[in-house]
């Protein structure tokens, strides 16, 4: 089976939405404010054990979403895709064969917009609804690879077109594709693979 693979984050739409989502939240559901007490110095900590490799990236992502107990999900993750969901890009909906999106955001906030968008399958971060933290591991660099191979045997499928924003961390689905496309500006750039990679 051919396939095409899409980032989603500043791919397929110009944000991130993870990010783009906590102040969503913030400004419909204020009283999260009395939190950053507790959430500011947490996150503070948990971002210099990070920078200084004392915990990884996902240890740092654990804790970003640990509001969700706190708010209506589903009336949040639905609200905020009725007011962006305008911001797709336009040349998603073109799309020419079975499409895989691959990312790091939660699957409580990508779930929503596949219903809206259509697309066939969606592999990104799995998070406990109740609690906001990552089941496993992050849906990132290598593990992108990793969960797309457990979702499709390899033997089974061809990856036609790659596109991402991020030459630094897409480096593994990229190297997969018959065609890359780097998204620059909301515009797809094809590339190369080995005239990048390989310099």
């Amino acid at each position: 089976m051919q396939i095409d693979i899409y980032d989603f984050d500043k791919t397929i739409v110009p944000f991130d939405s993870g990010s783009l989502f906590c102040l969503y939240c913030i400004l419909h559901y204020p009283y999260l404010i009395l939190l950053l007490p507790i959430a500011v110095p947490v996150l503070l900590t948990a971002l210099v054990l990070m920078l200084c490799h004392i915990i990884s990236f996902t240890g740092f992502k654990k804790i970003c979403f640990l509001f969700v107990p706190f708010i209506p999900l589903e009336k949040a993750v639905k609200g905020f895709w009725d007011k962006y969901d305008n911001r797709v890009h336009k040349w998603f909906y073109d799309r020419e064969r079975y499409s895989v999106v691959i990312s790091a955001s939660p699957d409580f906030l990508l779930e929503e917009i596949q219903k809206r968008l259509g697309f066939e399958t969606l592999i990104c971060t799995r998070h406990s609804r109740k609690t906001g933290m990552i089941i496993g591991e992050n849906c990132r660099d290598e593990e992108k690879v990793k969960r797309l191979y457990k979702e499709f045997p390899k033997e089974e499928i061809e990856v036609i077109n790659v596109y991402s924003d991020s030459l630094t961390h897409d480096k593994p689905i990229f190297s997969l594709a018959t065609q890359c496309y780097h998204i620059v500006n909301s515009e797809k750039v094809p590339f190369n693979f080995n005239d990048v990679y390989n310099k």
